[in-house]
């Protein structure tokens, strides 16, 4: 089923309006006015996805490429060794993110900062960001990050909302990335250069003790 996403259904709305306008007066002009209303319809578009089931199963919050995987120690929300995966999100891709599993927002903070390419390394420290922290299953941290196009970072919950897993939780418009930060223990799924769907990629599994709790730290919240 295609449904756009609320945050660009008033610009696309504009710019059918002034592209059959121009139309009537100026024709030839009027080309790539339908040119950017055809870019924005399909830059907002947001498809319907299906979400693999289980609740050891992470998924991706973004559609992308994944450009970074690595071993951090995440002081921000998990305050523990952490693995990264960083999805780059180009103007061609899905820009809706979608909640990697089931869980309760118990950290919410926004950051402003530069509009540096999103791909960079550094962009994750001093880019424009906005951070999102569930507690489910595992506690996991997401980070919207802006892009050297992007104009705005949209994030839907609040601190006490609770997000199922593959449900939407913002956007970010025009070219950006999302970061996420698991446990240290979570089996990984992906490998840099892999490209992944948000809301149907798995990206790890949580792994479990021969008494089938989970294997990773208490967490705090």
């Amino acid at each position: 089923m295609f449904s756009l996403a609320p945050e660009g259904r008033g610009i696309i709305y504009a710019s059918l309006i002034a592209a059959m306008v121009v139309s009537i007066f100026f024709p030839w002009f009027s080309l790539l006015l339908w040119f950017i209303f055809l870019g924005l319809l399909y830059f907002f578009r947001d498809p319907d996805r299906t979400t693999p089931a289980g609740d050891e199963v992470i998924i991706s919050p973004a559609d992308g490429k994944v450009i970074e995987i690595s071993e951090v120690f995440e002081e921000r929300f998990l305050k523990a060794p952490s693995k990264k995966i960083s999805i780059f999100m180009s103007l061609l891709d899905v820009h809706v993110n979608r909640a990697p599993l089931d869980g309760k927002v118990v950290y919410k903070d926004y950051v402003p900062g530069a509009k540096k390419v999103a791909f960079a390394s550094k962009t994750s420290e001093i880019n424009e960001r906005s951070y999102l922290g569930l507690s489910g299953r595992i506690p996991v941290l997401l980070v919207q990050i802006a892009g050297f196009i992007a104009r705005r970072i949209v994030t839907y919950p609040q601190e006490g909302d609770f997000l199922r897993k593959g449900e939407r939780f913002g956007i970010i418009k025009l070219g950006s990335r999302v970061d996420l930060y698991l446990p240290s223990d979570v089996t990984l799924l992906v490998r840099r250069g892999d490209k992944v769907r948000a809301g149907e990629t798995v990206l790890g599994v949580v792994k479990e003790n021969e008494k089938g709790k989970v294997a990773h730290f208490s967490n705090q919240w």
